[in-house]
């Protein structure tokens, strides 16, 4: 694959289309001082709550932007890529013409601020599940593909950080073709939806299908299509027994928050952590806490009952991957429970509140004379 098919998006918008997309006082202001003259100003680029740093996408764009117009930027770096930062603290120091780089802040922060929050939580995920694998289903979630390829880019940050930190196994793909580069992948990963069930009619007949068509990948089947998960699943295992055995059969529970897994109910949940995680259910748990141990969907309590259902029938090997609202708060609860979970597919490292992904630059030198609006001074370099 070249060069230019693995990143497609990181120099958009092209240096002629800036002026279309950033804010237009930035583009008055460019006028401005286009008329009275230039100056060499820096920028301090900072963030209102810790993240991990993910500034590549950003900085490469702003390269590109400064290649094509001919004017030399100095970007300093204050945290490598996958660094933790506080709250306040300048990610980097931008250096040039205010002539060439006031227009270019708008997209500068877009490529920035949502990429570093994205990479907290996926670190945070990845570490209280380290035994974990992770796949990035974030695409279907993104307003576009610029976005999507930020949110790729940031969950292969927040996993590397995980992997040094805590040797988790991390992100270890995802969904699409061009943004599986991040991941050290050449294509994206996935087997099926719901709809090739409903399709074909019956969860087994999905999975007959599939595995004739790609016999030569593992087979993952979604098997709460028909509210029988346990029923489903089983049959699922019988109809492909070499491939259960060798565990190259995995079970995708998706079940929606509106039921519980089949066989389940909320004494039976109670019972199943009782039998596996007594310790998660015996303090103190919010609404939210307790639903995703013991409640309808995708609970802890819910993987623990499909592992012990899979095992008691003679299919150890088969894994199971688990779907449906699994961000940081839900993959602490599941840690805390010791849910056997062996892959965890997500988008829910997208940050929840959008706000906190918003970066903040300010100008806090002017031809080398430090100035900066009242309040910010904390910008100045030391």
């Amino acid at each position: 694959m070249s060069e230019s098919m693995k990143r497609p998006l990181a120099v958009h918008p092209s240096a002629a289309a800036i002026g279309d997309w950033t804010d237009t006082y930035f583009r008055r202001t460019k006028e401005t001082v286009g008329k009275f003259g230039d100056k060499k100003v820096t920028y301090a680029i900072f963030m209102r709550r810790p993240v991990v740093c993910a500034p590549r996408l950003a900085v490469e764009w702003l390269q590109a932007i400064a290649r094509d117009r001919g004017f030399e930027v100095d970007i300093q770096l204050n945290f490598p890529e996958g660094k933790w930062v506080g709250a306040g603290e300048p990610i980097l120091y931008v250096t040039g013409s205010f002539y060439h780089l006031v227009d270019t802040e708008t997209i500068l922060l877009q490529k920035l601020g949502p990429a570093c929050v994205a990479a907290y939580n996926a670190f945070t995920m990845c570490a209280d599940l380290p035994k974990v694998a992770f796949l990035a289903m974030d695409a279907r979630h993104c307003a576009g593909t610029d976005m999507a390829e930020v949110m790729a880019y940031a969950a292969s940050v927040g996993s590397d950080r995980a992997k040094r930190k805590v040797g988790a196994k991390g992100f270890v793909g995802n969904a699409t073709d061009a943004t599986a580069h991040f991941f050290g992948q050449a294509k994206g990963m996935g087997t099926m939806p719901h709809a090739l069930i409903g399709y074909a009619g019956s969860t087994v007949r999905a999975a007959e299908m599939f595995h004739e068509t790609f016999p030569d990948l593992p087979l993952t089947v979604l098997v709460d299509y028909f509210g029988r998960e346990i029923t489903d699943g089983l049959e699922v295992c019988r109809r492909f027994p070499e491939l259960a055995a060798q565990g190259k059969l995995t079970l995708r529970l998706d079940t929606p928050g509106g039921r519980f897994v089949e066989g389940l109910d909320p004494p039976g949940s109670y019972a199943v952590l009782e039998r596996h995680a007594p310790h998660s259910i015996r303090g103190y748990r919010d609404e939210t806490q307790l639903r995703y141990l013991i409640g309808t969907g995708v609970s802890a309590a819910a993987i623990h009952y499909v592992r012990e259902r899979l095992d008691d029938a003679g299919f150890p090997a088969v894994k199971i991957v688990a779907s449906s609202g699994f961000g940081p708060a839900k993959c602490r609860l599941m840690a805390e429970a010791n849910a056997p979970v062996d892959i965890i597919g997500t988008g829910s490292y997208l940050p929840e509140r959008w706000t906190e992904t918003y970066a903040t630059a300010d100008i806090i030198e002017y031809d080398g004379e430090k100035r900066v609006k009242v309040g910010r001074e904390f910008l100045f370099r030391r």
